[in-house]
């Protein structure tokens, strides 16, 4: 069985026991987390279910820790000017694993 869940604007393929990387959630290590915003649940005799079907679905997950992404340098330049100008950016993160999908 497998679901796809949307948080932080982004929508990611899941099924119990996987652990992944999302933008960052409340919560610390250890918190339950519950994920409402269902786009669609594949069961495991093949069956699709979308829309307002899949919108009764929930999947389960907890957090394994806080975290923050490798550094992104950005660089500014503009020819003859004599302007550059270097920024680096990293991203909070928060580690969860799936634990159930209810559907």
């Amino acid at each position: 069985m497998y679901a796809v869940i949307e948080t932080g604007g982004k929508q990611y393929r899941v099924v119990p026991g996987d652990t992944l990387q999302v933008e960052t959630l409340a919560g610390n290590a250890g918190a339950a987390l519950e994920f409402d915003k269902v786009l669609a649940v594949g069961t495991d005799s093949g069956e699709l279910l979308i829309g307002a079907a899949a919108s009764t679905a929930k999947v389960n997950a907890s957090i394994v820790k806080q975290t923050r992404g490798d550094k992104m340098l950005v660089f500014k330049f503009k020819r003859k000017k004599q302007y550059k100008k270097t920024i680096g950016h990293r991203q909070n993160l928060t580690t969860i694993k799936i634990e159930e999908i209810v559907a």
